[in-house]
């Protein structure tokens, strides 16, 4: 299962903002959205969802669905991403299809060690910086705390960071084995970013395929 490098984590006060910005967010070239929509009920998360995959769908990008896993298999998007408060990940594999992704979000080595233990397909690694997407409760890691993480690690699972990147910090961050990046702020305010985030990760593929070849 091949992950994207850039996630884009949705954003709006509404349902309507939040499938406007989806729309450009697609428009723009992203790859994947993660659909976040915190604080309603299942039955309206539900009713979005639905509008949401039919945006996805017809610019193939790939739809993650926040929390609510049985909405994920219900509506066949392409995984499920959970909190730290959510399910386990191994109950949750139990009720998707083989082929849906289960991501988690972590924020320190034992947190990355219980997820990669349930076999989950990539890790959010965060928060990078303070932003609005991201769970204050959480410590903010900064590069060094990255990578501490990555360092002692070492695994072939996905690692990407989350909260507050810019396009300025991903070149760092490929240097510190960070598989890619989760965007929210900087994709909202500015959807051209897009390619600009995905021209400096695939540069940093093709300078590691070049090297594997050399």
């Amino acid at each position: 299962m091949i992950i994207p490098k850039l996630h884009y984590i949705s954003q709006g006060n509404s349902s309507k903002d939040i499938l406007e910005n989806i729309q450009k967010a697609c428009t723009s070239g992203a790859e994947l959205v993660q659909l976040r929509y915190d604080n309603v009920s299942e039955k309206k998360y539900l009713k979005l969802a639905k509008e949401v995959i039919k945006i996805t769908t017809h610019y193939q990008t790939r739809l993650i669905i926040c929390d609510y896993y049985k909405i994920a298999k219900a509506i066949k998007a392409d995984g499920v991403f959970l909190d730290k408060i959510d399910a386990s990940p191994t109950l949750v594999k139990t009720h998707l299809y083989p082929w849906q992704s289960i991501g988690g979000t972590a924020n320190t080595i034992e947190d990355c060690e219980k997820l990669l233990d349930a076999q989950i397909d990539y890790i959010f690694l965060g928060p990078f910086k303070d932003s609005s997407a991201t769970n204050n409760a959480a410590p903010i890691l900064g590069m060094a705390g990255l990578a501490a993480v990555t360092t002692i690690l070492k695994t072939p699972i996905p690692i990407i960071a989350f909260g507050g990147v810019t396009t300025e910090d991903v070149t760092a961050l490929l240097k510190i084995e960070i598989s890619g990046i989760a965007v929210s702020d900087a994709i909202t305010q500015n959807f051209d970013s897009i390619k600009m985030f995905n021209q400096l990760l695939s540069a940093s593929s093709t300078a590691e395929q070049r090297h594997t070849f050399e």
